[in-house]
């Protein structure tokens, strides 16, 4: 993520990745039986009843079938939106629905029409999210779990998997899909995506696309002329072993960035931030990763500082599948603070002035700063990516860009494993031990704001 400041420059960014639930996906049909073991000797044996035996069956028999049914239907309600086909598209909602909800569906309908879609489709799992008999209503009512697939053309190489709090009426034996908010209330959220909150103007780049609405269209163009530079810089510097592409979201509210990034997300003072829906540590990879820009924030930022703060953030989105969460900021912060500056003409006297104004005054600190420094109000959030950023300065200034990048990789990867594993990294590449790295970083701190 990245700060805002009211001058030409950016000084230094942040990025916070926000990982959705666990999703259950291809969840098997739920099949129930009942079973009766070997009588023990001298016990008389009680049968089943033929009753529960017969209640058990029709029961998952109608599970079973309620799942097909309502998968049939999401299916027509998702081909109908790849195909643009808007009466079909609304002939899935409950006739009965609250207007207000068939309205917002005609407007995300309408919303997405410009939108690439290399995938939109929906899973259905017979068990449910939530228990609808609390719903205190007369009518017949499930509500399944129901995940949205999806994938943008041009950004994303795999599809990203998305929780809907969906909730189905039969009416005269067909299943409609009735509301997206009335789980709400027993705890069930329906994400919601850019096409939700107004008409999506689409950008596209080589490497990727700009989603924005038609307020930040300006903002939008600016970004998509950056995104093809940005994206070469950053492999220039970590390699071809990511996805090379990227979408970038421009919503145009603090409840839109909040759907978008997660609603416990405070958007004060931050101009960008790189989320991911969900990260496989297994296989290094993540999905659903998306570059979003606060509102207002990128309008007040000069083109070189808009260059760093992009660059920042797809630092973040290349290295993000070899970075465990919990991994020392100062390391994670400063290289794509690093990435973010390099090739800039930017002296780190100017685009620093927090950190410069602390070493003139009381000298370096002892030590890099802690993740705790990361949480502050503005001035001192600002002072830990600087700090952050002077640290890679250092090592690559001492022990060369390759060097930096191996101890990215060996650190990013132990996650919250604790400083004697992240010092063990530093000797293992740098060849010295942290106090003595420390030590020389003090000294470059001296001599670049001497």
């Amino acid at each position: 993520m990245a700060t805002a400041r009211a001058r030409a420059v950016l000084a230094a960014g942040i990025a916070v990745v926000a990982l959705a639930g666990i999703l259950i996906l291809g969840v098997p049909l739920d099949e129930r039986h009942t079973e009766s073991g070997p009588a023990a000797p001298g016990a008389t044996r009680l049968a089943t009843p033929t009753s529960v035996t017969s209640s058990a069956a029709e029961e998952s028999a109608a599970e079973t079938a309620r799942a097909r049914e309502i998968s049939a239907l999401l299916t027509r309600r998702a081909t109908a939106l790849r195909e643009r086909d808007e009466q079909a598209f609304l002939a899935s909602l409950d006739p009965k629905a609250d207007p207000a909800f068939r309205t917002a569906q005609q407007a995300m309908f309408r919303n997405l029409a410009d939108v690439p879609l290399a995938e939109w489709r929906y899973q259905v799992a017979t068990e449910p999210v939530a228990d609808v008999a609390a719903l205190s209503s007369t009518e017949r009512l499930a509500a399944p779990r129901v995940d949205l697939v999806y994938a943008l053309a041009g950004a994303d190489q795999r599809p990203t998997t998305r929780p809907m709090g969906y909730l189905f009426v039969q009416r005269a034996g067909q299943w409609y899909l009735r509301s997206d908010t009335e789980l709400a209330e027993l705890g069930v959220d329906t994400w919601r995506g850019p096409w939700d909150f107004g008409p999506c103007v689409v950008f596209r780049a080589e490497s990727g696309l700009v989603i924005s609405h038609p307020s930040r269209v300006a903002t939008a163009r600016r970004l998509t002329a950056e995104l093809d530079a940005a994206v070469a810089a950053v492999t220039e510097v970590w390699g071809p072993a990511w996805a090379g592409t990227a979408a970038l979201w421009l919503p145009e509210t603090a409840e839109e960035m909040r759907a978008l990034v997660g609603p416990k997300f405070s958007t004060e003072g931050i101009v960008a931030v790189a989320v991911a829906d969900r990260v496989n540590e297994a296989d290094r990879t993540a999905r659903g990763q998306r570059v979003v820009f606060t509102p207002g924030g990128a309008e007040q930022l000069s083109d070189t500082a808009l260059r760093v703060v992009l660059r920042h953030e797809l630092a973040h989105i290349a290295t993000r599948g070899q970075t465990v969460d919990g991994a020392p900021k100062w390391l994670l912060e400063g290289f794509a603070d690093y990435v973010g500056y390099r090739g800039t003409t930017v002296p780190m006297t100017y685009a620093a002035p927090a950190l410069a104004a602390l070493v003139r005054a009381e000298g370096p600190p002892e030590e890099f700063p802690t993740d705790a420094d990361f949480h502050g109000d503005t001035h001192p959030l600002d002072l830990a990516y600087q700090l952050s950023w002077s640290v890679s300065s250092y090592i690559v200034e001492e022990y060369g860009e390759p060097r930096l990048l191996e101890l990215y990789r060996e650190v990013a990867a132990l996650g919250p494993a604790g400083r004697p594993a992240v010092d063990a990294a530093i000797r293992e590449v740098l060849g010295v031990p942290r106090a003595e790295l420390v030590a020389g970083w003090r000294d470059y701190l001296r001599r670049v704001f001497d």
